[in-house]
């Protein structure tokens, strides 16, 4: 059976370890911030990029990385001796890194597989993972992994602003102003590569009430990680709560994660969320 690679991209937000225990490249994609192009992951830490981006007075911007940065890794693999290389992507409605990476992969005639995550942050990162665990069975197996992920999964935020979803097209202008005017804190979930406002709240204890209701009633989870934008204190206050509440139900390890400035450019900060995959269901 032959080797598999795995590459994805920066919006995936998997801890370095779990890139370095699974051998995971990872393209970074480019953050602009007010005329100047970083790779993400440098020149601007995270917990800077939060803390500035409210006074930013032109906002920051993203690219996806040329197909050329794809080719280099899908060389740098195949060169060392992988047999195919499976590219797990970034959402296609959102962002245009699978196109990037579409573009590169004709330069390999076969020997690289593309998957659209339809995900963002550890929605993509859990089925790269998922794929990883599975890799060692070849590409069937690594495919099935991450379409029994991609079925279980769950990606929700409050958003302390409905500005930096409007600012990005992701949502109705109607709705973002709508938001904007009454100054409601959005729901969102992202399926499908759809962002949906799903709820909205007043204040933020109302939106973290909202959130925390989706574990009283999903039963056991396999994975989680509790996301935040600049948010850290809130993620782990509501971690907290979690832990109180529904311990049994959670999975033994739990990552809290600073989104990428990737996704936060296009959220804005002070937001909180998961990506959650709940437990396979056991057969009578």
């Amino acid at each position: 059976m032959g080797a598999l690679a795995l590459v994805t991209d920066s919006t995936c937000d998997l801890p370095q370890d779990w890139i370095e225990q699974h051998a995971i490249e990872v393209v970074p994609a480019l953050l602009i911030v007010e005329g100047r192009e970083y790779a993400d992951g440098t020149g601007i830490s995270r917990s800077e990029f939060y803390r500035r981006l409210p006074h930013w007075t032109t906002p920051p911007t993203t690219a996806a990385p040329a197909p050329g940065e794809f080719a280099l890794r899908y060389e740098k693999l195949l060169r060392r001796g992988a047999d195919h290389v499976l590219s797990i992507h970034a959402a296609r409605s959102l962002t245009s890194i699978l196109e990037a990476a579409h573009q590169a992969a004709y330069e390999f005639a076969g020997r690289v597989s593309l998957v659209d995550s339809l995900s963002l942050s550890l929605g993509l990162g859990f089925q790269v993972l998922a794929a990883a665990e599975a890799a060692a069975h070849g590409l069937e197996a690594a495919l099935e992994a991450i379409v029994s992920t991609r079925e279980r999964l769950h990606v929700f935020a409050a958003l302390d602003t409905m500005e930096y979803l409007r600012r990005s097209g992701r949502v109705p202008s109607a709705v973002s102003l709508l938001g904007s005017a009454l100054r409601i804190r959005p729901l969102i979930e992202l399926r499908d590569g759809r962002v949906k406002v799903i709820s909205v709240a007043r204040t933020a204890r109302q939106a973290e009430e909202r959130l925390s209701a989706f574990f009283k009633t999903t039963g056991k989870l396999e994975r989680l990680a509790l996301l935040h934008t600049g948010a850290e204190e809130r993620a782990r206050r509501f971690l907290n709560g979690l832990m109180q509440a529904v311990a049994s139900s959670l999975p033994r390890q739990i990552q809290v994660v600073n989104v990428t400035p990737l996704i936060g450019a296009h959220v804005g900060p002070n937001g909180l969320g998961f990506a959650a995959v709940q437990a396979r269901r056991v057969s009578a």
